[in-house]
Parts: C-alpha cells; sequence; structure tokens
C-alpha cells in the first residue's frame, strides 16, 4: 500500500459536495478572463490591493476597492445580488480574505479569484497600467 491509499478516498459523493462547496467560494483567473473577454461578465472584480499598486498594473476591467473602504454606504452603489470577484497580489497575500471576510459581513455575495496578480501573470494575460 502506498502513502497516497494508506489513507482511503473519500466516496464520489463527499468528493463532489466537497468541490462544490470550495467552487462556491472561489473561481480562477481562466475563468474570470473568459467571462471578461467574452462580455459575459456577471461579476464585479475588485482589486482589493492599494491604489498605488493599482495605478501600477491592474487586472483589465477591475475596479479599485481596497477592504478597508468597503462599508455598508460604499457597497450600496451596486444592486443587492450583485456577485463580486476579488483579488489581491497573488497566494502570499490574505487580502482577499479579509475582502471576503469584510462582504460577506455586509451580506454581500463574493468569490475569490485564486491567484491574485501572479497567477493572472502566470497565465500570460494582459494587465492595465494607470
Amino acid at each position: 500500500m502506498s502513502l497516497v491509499s494508506e489513507v482511503p478516498a473519500a466516496s464520489p459523493s463527499l468528493i463532489a459536495e466537497h468541490y462544490a462547496r470550495r467552487l462556491a467560494f472561489e473561481t480562477d483567473c481562466s475563468d474570470v478572463r473568459q467571462a471578461m473577454t467574452s462580455g459575459n461578465a456577471d461579476f464585479v472584480l475588485l482589486d482589493v490591493r492599494g491604489p498605488a499598486m493599482f495605478q501600477e498594473q491592474h487586472i483589465p476591467g477591475a475596479i479599485n476597492l481596497p477592504h478597508g473602504k468597503m462599508t455598508a454606504r460604499k457597497m450600496a452603489e451596486w444592486p443587492e445580488d450583485t456577485l463580486f470577484v476579488v483579488y489581491c497580489a497573488g497566494p502570499h497575500c490574505n487580502g482577499t480574505d479579509k475582502a471576503a471576510w469584510r462582504l460577506g459581513t455586509l451580506g454581500k455575495r463574493v468569490k475569490v479569484m485564486i491567484g491574485g496578480m501572479i497567477g493572472w501573470a502566470d497565465e500570460g494575460h494582459p494587465f492595465e497600467i494607470g
């Protein structure tokens, strides 16, 4: 028996449930890019890094809104059922976690774009400057 199979794999129904739960909380750079370029974006993309980093470069179509600026008043600018997708610098940054937590406490729907700016760059997607 290998170290891989020493602990038995979960049942197919538990596997499906686990990954459905994960996908309810996150999306990836490729799916965001496809939605943005096809004109099929049914979400608002939020760059939660600071304004200086946003000006340096950001994902096309993103709005700069650091998690500390996410207030009930600010978020009321969007319809109640808006889905927000948040990203920050990359896997080493917990800005997306803070933003997702804040949006959740404000009653907003949110997904984290895993990989952030690093993931976007790794996939060869373009950035905007300014």
